[in-house]
C-alpha cells in the first residue's frame, strides 16, 4: 500500500493546488505502454541550427522509443551517412545519437552540412529535424592604420567598431587599454551597431585608448580592434595652433563651438523601415547630435505601447518590446529635442512569422475497425505551405492505403487495420522556417489496464481540490467510472469533475470526502478496476504572525511564529531572509517559535519569513525589520553666493538609516579668534538641503553640518571651504561695566570685554568716559587697549558717576553706548547709632532698638547694622569674667533686632555699629542688661550608696546650669515588688544647700525607684531618676531555706502528688458538668465574687506586663501615686486602666491597696518636676537583678 501527496504549489499560498499540469496531460494522448508493440517515436533531438565548438568532439542527438525498439540511420545533406565508413564517427548503442571525434584528428569544418536521424522498427519510421551542423568563428580585425581623430569642442563624433562577422555575431563593448569599461551616459553611448556616438564632444573626452572589443561567447574568446586617438581642441586653442602652423588657406574648417539644435544621427533621414520575426524583441535605436545634449522620447502612430513588453536602454536612446507579434506592426516615432529644436524619425515596423503551431498532429491509438483522424494547422507570416510524408517518404511516394484519405492539413483514417500502422509526419513551411512533427497511427486490440498503482493512499488539506489517479490503456479506448466504498453509487458529474484520462477531482474536498474510491475501466474486451484511499487533514495555520519591529543598529530583535496543524502530521517551522535562507551567522538563533537576531546591523534590514510546512501544505507569514541610527553625516559641503554678510551653504544629506531626517543644525568655526572651537550657528528643517547664513565681520569662517533624527545626531559633516568676511565698526559695547571705587579716593570701571568673534575689525579697543552725577562737568575720556579695567583717581569719596564704554577698531566706533551710575570708593562711616536700648522679652530673649545714622555720614553702601553683645557676670556666682563677644548682623536700614539664645540669670553688654561696603564705624556706647531667672539644669548626679535593711543613702551634685537662685530639691520614690507592681508614691522637700541624704525606715529586700529634681523661683528643672534596693533579713532567708527543706522530704512530695490528681478528676467531673449546660460550685463561686487578684493583660499581645530597666520608668499618673496621707478614694478603684499613663496597667483592690504591673515603657512625670534624660546607673541595673 502507497502513500500519495497531493502535489503543492511553488509559491507559499494557501489557494487552490493549479490545474495547469493535469490540463496539460488530459490534451496529450494516451500513452502506450512500452510492453505492446508501437511505431517509434523521437524523444531527443539535437537544435535544427547547431553551432559546435570546432575545439570539441561534435555531438548529434537522437534518441527514439518504440517496440520493438527501432533501429537508427542517418543522412547527410540528403544522401544516406555510412557512419561505418568513418572512423571518426560512432553511433552510441541503444541510441542514434552520433559522435564525430575530431579533438585530435579531423576539423569541424569536414562534418559541416544537414543531419537528419531516422528511426525505424516493423510499424513505421519516424525521423527527427534537418539539423544544420556549423562550427563557431571570431574571427581577428583585418589590420588598419588609424589616424588621430582631431575635433572641436562641441562637434559630433563617431567611433565606428565594424567587428569582425563571427558565428554567433560577437558582442561589442568599448573599454580603454586597463579594460576598464568606458563611462556612458546620455551624451556618449554605444549603437547596436557597435559604434560609439558623440551627441558631442568635451575637453575630457580626449584620450588615446578607444578599444571596440567584440566577445564570441561559443568560444570564449575576445578580439579587439587597433585603439583610437581622440584630441577635443577648444576654438581658442585651434586658432592659435593655426596662426602658427598654418597659412590663411588651410585654416581648420570645422564650425565654431556654439550650440545648435538635434540632428540624426543613426537612422539617417526622416523615416525607415524595420523588418522582425514573431516572439523575437524588437529593438528600435534613434542616436541623435547637438548641443545641448537631446534627450529621445518614443511614441506609436495610432496606438500605444504595449507597458508589460516595453523597455528602454542606452539612455532611451533604444525602445525594446519582447515576444513581438502582428499587433505590434505598425509606425514608431523617435523625438530628439533640446532647448533649441527637435528632429523626428519614423520607422515603419513589419512583424513576420515563421510557421507556429495552431494544432500539431498528436498519435493515434485504434482498434481494428474504428475510424480516426489525424489534423495538422500552423500558421505564420507568410502563411506555411503543409505536406504530409510516411514512414520518411513523401505521401505521394508511399503504397495506397485504402484507410485513409487526404485533405489538405487533415488524414482521415476508417475502418483502419493492422497494417494501417504507420508514422506520418507533417512539415509546415514558410521562408523563415519550418515545422516537423511526427504522429503515428497504431492499430491494437487491447483490453483494459489500470497503469495507476493499486491501493494508493492520499492525503489531501480540507477545502483544497483532490484528484484521484485511474490511468488506464486499452484499444478500443475504454470507459471510466467512478464509485465510493464498497457499496457505493456511481459517483455523478454535479459534485466531482471527471478527466478524460481518468483522474477523479473533487473540487473542494471535506471531512466527509475521505474513504475508499473505486475505479472501473470497461472495453469491449475486458474490464479492469483499482481502489485508492483518501484522507483529509486539517489545514496548517499560523495563529500569531511575526510584527513589522523597528529597532536600532546593534540592538536586539525577536519574531514569534506560533503553528498550528494536523496532529497527524510533522510540520516544520523555517525562517527566511527576503526569501532566501537565513544567514550563517551566529547572531541568528531559533529558539522553539522565535527567531533572535542579536547586535543588529544594517544588513538586517529585510523582510523575515515563517515558513510552516507539512507533506501536504505551506503557509508562511512575513514582517519587516527596519534597522534604525543616527543619520550618517552629511557631504559635499559647498558655498555659493559669497557676499559681505552672508552666504549660501549646501550640502548632500547622508543616509537617514531608516528614520527620516528631521532638522540640520549648522556650527561655524573661527580660525582667526578662536580656533577649534565650534559654534552654533543655525537649525534648518531636515528636508532642506540649503541654507542662507548671516555672517559678522571680520571672522574666518568654516562650516560643518550636523544631522538629526529620530535616535540622534549624526558625526559632524566633514569641513567646509573657509571664507573670510571684511572688517567693521563694532556692532556692539562691552556689557557688565560698572564703577565701583576701591579706595576712598578712586573709581574702578570694569566691563566685560568684547569677543575676538564681536570685535568686527583688527585694532580693538576702548573709549571709557565718566562724569559726576550731580555735577556739571563734561565727559572725560580716555582709549584703552583690550583690557577690562580702568581706575580714575582723585576722586570724592562715595560720590555718584556717570560711565559709559564704547568699543571701537580700526574702521571706526560702536554704537552710543549705555550709560551707567557708578560710585567713587567707600571709606568706613563716621558716626556710631544713638539712643539704644534693650527690652529683655524673656530669660533667654531681648530686643535691642537703635536710632540710624545721618546717611552722609554713611560714607558709602549701606550694608546694615551690626550688634556686639557679650556676658559680663553670672549672677548665681557672684564673679566677673570676660567671655568671648557674639556678633549679630541685621542687614539694610534697621533700627531694631532680636538677640536670642541669651543666658538665664546673666550681666549682658552690647554695643551697635553701622557698617558699609569699606566696613564698621564707631560702636555706639554700651548698653548693660540682665536676663532673669529660668529652671535649672538636671543635677549632674544621683548616686545611691550605703544599702541596709531598711536604709538608702542618696548624694549628688547640684545642676551644672542653675540659670538662678536654687530654692529647693524636690524627691520622689516609691517601691517596686516583686511582680514589677509600683507602690505609693512619697515626695520629700530638700533645701538647695545639701547634696546628700540618708532615707531611713524603708521595707527590707525592697527595690525603689527615684525621681530627683531642683528649683529656681522661676520653677523647676529637669529630673533624673535611678533605683536602688535594700538589703535581705536573715531570719527570713533561713525560714525559706527550712521550707525549702520540707519541699525535699518523700511524704510531702507524695501528698501533693494526691492532690494534683484530686483536682485533675474535679476538673474533668466540672467539664462533663459544664458541657450538660448546668453550673457547678466553682463556678458559682466565680460567679459571685471576682477575684480581685487577678491581673489584667495587656492589651496589645495578651501577655502579662514584664518589668524592663532598659528605660526610665515615671510613676503612674493614677493608682501608683498616693496622697501625702496614704489613701486612696473607694471609687478609684473602678478606673480604666488606661488613665493611668503608658505603660502601666493595674487595678485597685477592695481594701485600696494597689495592684498593677511595672512596665518597661516610660511612665508619665509626676505632677511636678520635668522628666530627666539621663538613664539608669549601671549600678542600679545590676541592682534590678537581685
Amino acid at each position: 500500500m502507497r502513500l500519495k501527496i497531493m502535489p503543492l504549489k511553488k509559491s507559499f499560498s494557501v489557494h487552490r493546488v493549479p490545474l495547469i499540469l493535469f490540463l496539460c496531460q488530459l490534451m496529450s494522448a494516451l500513452e502506450v505502454p512500452l510492453d505492446l508493440v508501437q511505431p517509434p517515436t523521437i524523444t531527443r533531438q539535437s537544435p535544427k541550427d547547431y553551432i559546435i565548438d570546432p575545439r570539441e568532439n561534435i555531438e548529434i542527438q537522437c534518441e527514439a522509443k518504440g517496440k520493438p525498439p527501432p533501429s537508427f540511420s542517418w543522412t547527410r545533406n540528403g544522401t544516406h551517412f555510412d557512419i561505418d565508413k568513418d572512423p571518426l564517427v560512432k553511433m552510441l548503442p541503444n541510441s542514434g545519437t552520433l559522435v564525430i571525434s575530431i579533438t585530435i584528428e579531423g576539423k569541424a569544418e569536414t562534418y559541416e552540412g544537414v543531419y537528419q536521424c531516422t528511426a525505424r522498427n516493423e510499424r513505421g519510421a519516424a525521423i527527427s529535424n534537418n539539423i544544420i551542423i556549423r562550427p563557431s568563428r571570431s574571427p581577428l580585425w583585418t589590420k588598419e592604420k588609424l589616424e588621430q581623430i582631431t575635433i572641436l569642442k562641441g562637434q559630433s563624433l563617431v567611433l565606428p567598431c565594424r567587428p569582425p562577422l563571427g558565428l554567433p555575431p560577437p558582442i561589442i563593448f568599448w573599454m580603454d587599454n586597463s579594460f576598464q569599461r568606458l563611462p556612458q551616459s546620455e551624451r556618449v553611448s554605444q549603437g547596436l551597431n557597435g559604434d560609439l556616438y558623440f551627441s558631442n564632444v568635451l575637453p575630457e573626452d580626449t584620450r588615446e585608448d578607444y578599444v571596440c572589443y567584440a566577445r564570441f561567447n561559443h568560444t570564449q574568446t575576445i578580439q579587439q580592434k587597433q585603439p583610437i586617438s581622440v584630441k577635443v581642441h577648444s576654438m581658442d586653442e585651434l586658432n592659435d595652433t593655426i596662426t602658427a602652423n598654418l597659412s590663411d588657406s588651410e585654416f581648420y574648417g570645422a564650425k565654431s563651438y556654439i550650440e545648435r539644435p538635434p540632428k540624426l544621427l543613426s537612422p539617417e533621414g526622416r523615416t525607415s523601415h524595420k523588418e522582425e520575426l514573431r516572439e523575437n524583441v524588437l529593438s528600435l535605436e534613434c542616436i541623435a547630435e547637438g548641443l545641448p545634449t537631446p534627450s529621445i522620447t518614443w511614441t506609436k502612430e495610432d496606438g500605444e505601447l504595449p507597458i508589460n513588453r516595453t523597455s528602454y536602454t542606452n539612455f532611451r536612446k533604444t525602445l525594446n518590446i519582447n515576444l513581438v507579434s502582428e499587433a505590434d506592426s505598425g509606425k514608431y516615432k523617435c523625438t530628439a529635442r533640446n532647448p533649441l529644436g527637435f528632429v523626428e524619425h519614423t520607422i515603419s515596423v513589419t512583424v513576420k512569422a515563421a510557421p507556429y503551431w495552431i494544432t500539431a498532429p498528436k498519435n493515434l491509438v485504434l482498434s481494428p475497425g474504428e475510424d480516426g483522424t489525424l489534423i495538422c494547422r500552423a500558421n505564420g507570416n507568410p502563411k506555411p505551405k503543409i505536406s504530409w510524408l510516411t514512414n520518411g517518404v513523401p505521401i505521394e511516394m508511399a503504397p495506397d492505403d485504402p484507410s485513409r484519405k487526404i485533405d489538405g492539413d487533415t488524414i482521415l483514417f476508417s475502418d483502419v487495420q493492422e497494417s494501417s500502422s504507420a508514422v506520418y509526419q507533417c512539415n509546415a513551411s514558410n521562408e523563415y522556417g519550418y515545422l516537423l512533427a511526427n504522429a503515428f497511427v497504431n492499430v491494437l486490440a487491447e483490453p483494459p489496464r489500470i497503469l495507476t498503482d493499486a491501493n494508493l493512499h492520499y492525503q489531501v488539506i480540507t477545502d483544497r481540490p483532490a484528484m484521484l489517479d485511474c490511468a488506464f490503456f486499452g484499444s478500443p479506448i475504454p470507459t471510466f467510472k467512478w464509485f465510493k466504498g464498497t457499496k457505493g453509487s456511481v459517483l455523478q458529474e454535479n459534485t466531482y469533475i471527471f478527466h478524460d484520462n481518468g483522474t477523479l477531482e473533487i473540487p473542494v474536498a471535506q471531512k466527509d470526502s475521505a474513504g475508499t474510491y473505486t475505479c472501473v475501466v470497461r472495453n469491449k474486451l475486458g474490464m479492469a478496476k483499482n481502489d485508492v484511499h483518501l484522507e483529509i487533514k486539517d489545514p496548517t495555520r499560523i495563529i500569531k504572525h511575526p510584527e513589522y519591529k523597528v529597532v536600532q543598529r546593534g540592538g536586539k530583535v525577536s519574531f514569534e511564529c506560533k503553528v498550528k496543524h494536523d496532529p497527524t502530521l510533522i510540520a516544520t517551522l523555517t525562517w527566511l531572509k527576503d526569501n532566501g535562507e537565513l544567514p550563517n551567522d551566529g547572531r541568528f538563533s531559533i529558539d522553539n517559535d522565535h527567531l533572535v537576531i542579536m547586535n543588529i546591523s544594517d544588513e538586517d534590514d529585510a523582510t523575515y519569513t515563517c515558513v510552516a510546512n507539512t507533506s501536504l501544505d505551506i503557509v508562511s507569514a512575513s514582517a519587516v525589520l527596519r534597522v534604525v541610527d543616527r543619520p550618517n553625516p552629511p557631504f559635499d559641503l559647498e558655498l555659493t553666493s559669497l557676499l559681505e554678510r552672508s552666504v549660501q551653504l549646501s550640502w548632500i544629506p547622508g543616509d537617514e538609516n531608516n528614520s527620516p531626517i528631521t532638522d540640520f543644525i549648522i556650527e561655524y568655526e573661527d580660525s582667526l579668534h578662536e580656533p577649534g572651537i565650534w559654534h552654533h550657528h543655525s537649525d534648518v528643517p531636515g528636508t532642506q538641503t540649503t541654507a542662507e547664513l548671516k555672517l559678522s565681520p571680520y571672522v574666518k569662517y568654516s562650516f560643518r553640518v550636523i544631522a538629526v533624527n529620530s535616535i540622534g545626531r549624526s558625526l559632524p559633516s566633514e569641513v567646509s571651504e573657509y571664507y573670510m568676511t571684511k572688517a567693521a565698526e563694532p556692532e556692539e559695547n562691552p556689557t557688565a561695566v560698572e564703577g565701583i571705587g576701591s579706595e576712598p579716593d578712586n573709581l574702578v570701571i570694569t566691563w566685560q570685554p568684547l569677543k575676538g568673534f564681536d570685535s568686527n575689525g583688527p585694532g580693538l579697543q576702548y573709549k571709557v568716559s565718566w562724569r559726576q552725577k550731580d555735577g556739571d562737568d563734561e565727559w572725560t575720556s580716555v582709549v584703552v587697549a583690550n583690557v577690562s579695567k580702568y581706575i580714575v583717581s582723585g576722586t570724592p569719596t562715595f560720590v555718584p558717576y556717570l560711565v559709559k564704554v564704547q568699543a571701537l577698531n580700526d574702521v571706526g566706533f560702536a554704537p552710543e553706548p549705555v550709560i551707567i551710575i557708578g560710585h567713587s570708593g567707600e571709606d568706613l562711616p563716621m558716626v556710631a547709632p544713638s539712643n539704644v536700648h534693650v527690652n529683655v522679652v524673656n530669660s533667654t530673649l531681648a530686643e535691642v532698638h537703635w536710632e540710624p545714622v545721618p546717611p552722609k555720614s554713611i560714607r558709602g553702601h549701606l550694608k546694615g547694622y551690626r550688634i556686639y553683645y557679650w556676658k559680663v557676670k553670672n549672677s548665681s556666682k557672684r564673679n566677673k569674667r570676660h567671655v568671648e563677644k557674639k556678633i549679630l548682623t541685621f542687614n539694610g536700614n534697621k533700627t531694631h533686632g532680636m538677640l536670642p539664645g541669651l543666658e538665664p540669670f546673666s550681666h549682658y553688654m552690647l554695643n551697635v555699629r553701622v557698617v558699609n561696603g569699606k566696613g564698621e564705624g564707631p560702636a555706639s556706647v554700651d548698653r548693660v542688661f540682665n536676663t532673669p531667672e529660668g529652671v535649672p539644669s538636671a543635677p549632674l548626679f544621683l548616686k545611691i550608696v550605703n544599702p541596709t535593711l531598711d536604709s538608702l543613702t542618696l548624694e549628688w551634685d547640684p545642676p551644672s546650669h542653675p540659670n538662678g537662685i536654687l530654692t529647693a530639691y524636690t524627691l520622689k520614690f516609691q517601691p517596686i515588688n516583686s511582680t514589677h507592681e509600683l507602690g505609693p508614691l512619697v515626695d520629700i522637700k530638700i533645701p538647695a544647700n545639701m547634696t546628700s541624704l540618708i532615707l531611713r525606715n524603708l521595707s527590707y529586700n525592697t527595690r525603689y525607684k527615684f525621681y530627683f529634681y531642683a528649683q529656681t523661683s522661676a520653677g523647676s528643672g529637669s529630673q533624673i531618676t535611678e533605683e536602688a534596693v535594700t538589703t535581705v533579713d536573715e531570719g527570713k532567708m533561713a525560714m525559706a531555706s527550712r521550707q525549702v527543706d520540707i519541699a525535699t522530704q518523700g511524704w510531702f512530695i507524695g501528698l501533693m502528688c494526691a492532690v494534683a490528681l484530686l483536682i485533675l478528676i474535679l476538673l474533668i467531673v466540672c467539664f462533663i458538668r459544664r458541657n450538660k449546660g448546668g453550673k457547678y460550685p466553682v463556678k458559682e463561686k466565680e460567679d459571685a465574687h471576682a477575684d480581685p487578684e487577678i491581673q489584667p493583660m495587656k492589651e496589645d499581645d495578651g501577655t502579662f506586663g514584664e518589668y524592663s530597666d532598659a528605660e526610665d520608668h515615671k510613676p503612674s499618673k493614677k493608682g501608683s501615686r498616693t496622697p501625702s496621707d496614704r489613701t486612696v478614694k473607694k471609687e478609684d478603684s473602678d478606673d480604666s486602666l488606661v488613665d493611668y499613663g503608658e505603660g502601666v496597667n493595674g487595678q485597685f483592690n477592695e481594701d485600696g491597696s494597689f495592684i498593677g504591673q511595672y512596665s518597661g515603657k516610660k511612665e508619665k512625670e509626676p505632677a511636678e518636676g520635668n522628666e530627666s534624660s539621663e538613664a539608669p546607673s549601671p549600678v542600679n541595673a545590676m541592682n534590678s537583678f537581685v
